[in-house]
């Protein structure tokens, strides 16, 4: 017997026959599901300091439990002073069991921890069933050091979904704990 995720046997076993009875599926493979998640971080001022993406790239792997790589430049940008393939960011992407672990962290620790928190915005949705959200300070995960910590800084999360509409994509999201605003 493996270990599977509690949100991974919560949908299995609750989420997916919701979802089929609220949206009258006639096939189980309609049922949408989360097929990743994909944190992101730009980091402007690792064009004057390259440690700041070491950084930027440890704190991810930390968040996440997988390793982060560092994103690069696509084209010069002479204002800048953006030469093409200079380190500008980190990404990690999560899927499988290590996704579900950090959507549970995300939604039951993380969130919770954000100052005059109200619920995240439901208008991140991109009319085909993804959602984008976006935090402004890394240190609400249990994760990161605060001492360790040498500039504050934000990062996007993308969840990627098999819904074909965003009604379809909120209403598995909000099944899945991510606490929406009420209009």
């Amino acid at each position: 017997m493996s270990y599977i995720p509690r949100l991974k046997e919560e949908y299995r076993e609750r989420i997916s026959a919701s979802l089929k009875e609220e949206f009258g599926y006639s096939n189980v493979m309609e049922i949408p599901k989360l097929q990743k998640i994909v944190l992101s971080r730009g980091v402007g001022a690792a064009v004057a300091d390259k440690k700041l993406i070491d950084y930027a790239v440890e704190e991810l792997t930390a968040i996440t439990g997988q390793k982060a790589v560092a994103t690069l430049s696509k084209k010069d940008v002479a204002s800048f002073k953006l030469r093409k393939g200079m380190p500008i960011g980190a990404k990690v992407t999560l899927r499988g069991e290590r996704m579900y672990e950090f959507l549970d962290r995300l939604v039951t620790v993380a969130l919770p921890r954000v100052r005059d928190f109200q619920g995240i915005k439901a208008d991140g949705f991109d009319g085909r069933g993804n959602y984008n959200l976006g935090i402004t300070e890394q240190i609400i995960f249990p994760e990161i050091n605060i001492d360790k910590v040498n500039k504050i800084a934000g990062m996007d999360i993308a969840f990627v979904t098999s819904a074909n509409t965003d009604k379809e994509a909120k209403s598995l999201l909000a099944e899945l704990g991510l606490p929406f605003k009420k209009n």
